[in-house]
């Protein structure tokens, strides 16, 4: 939900620029109550062109990439709103648990859970032996998804 109306309420299919031309798709899958941060989920492959983009294909299990984000980028309209998911039920876009970790390798990882209906609210946290290989936690902004999917779409 938005605090301010906005027009990317959760279910919204939006368009990444890539590095070197081509496109990706997202999904808004929540939105923090304050606005502007999100969690999204992210998809592949490479298209090869924003007019190429659609929402067929688009399902939780398919995701290259889960995060929470800045909405700057779809603010300022860099990342286009093509359409909503049609049927959108939350409670099939979860929102992922994430891992913080120690960049000194000092500390344990920590999981880090959040709140099924606001990506900003912690609801707890939980030291590990080790990470599980779950996604890191943090907060991306959209020059980093941009370039973090451009890596990863070749």
């Amino acid at each position: 939900m938005c605090a301010v109306t906005c027009s990317y309420p959760n279910g919204s299919v939006f368009i990444v620029p890539l590095e070197r031309g081509g496109a990706a798709r997202g999904v808004v899958a929540r939105t923090a109550s304050e606005g502007r941060l999100l969690f999204g989920y992210f998809f592949g492959p490479r298209l090869p062109s924003k007019a190429k983009a659609d929402l067929a294909g688009l399902e939780p299990g398919n995701a290259v990439l889960r995060l929470r984000f800045g909405d700057l980028g779809l603010l300022k309209g860099l990342w286009p709103v093509i359409g909503k998911l049609p049927d959108w039920n939350p409670a099939k876009w979860p929102m992922s648990s994430a891992v913080r970790r120690d960049p000194l390798g000092i500390r344990r990882p920590v999981l880090v859970r959040y709140d099924d209906n606001d990506p900003s609210k912690v609801l707890s946290e939980e030291i590990l032996e080790n990470d599980n290989d779950l996604p890191s936690d943090g907060l991306a902004g959209y020059g980093f998804v941009e370039a973090k999917l451009s890596k990863m779409l070749v």
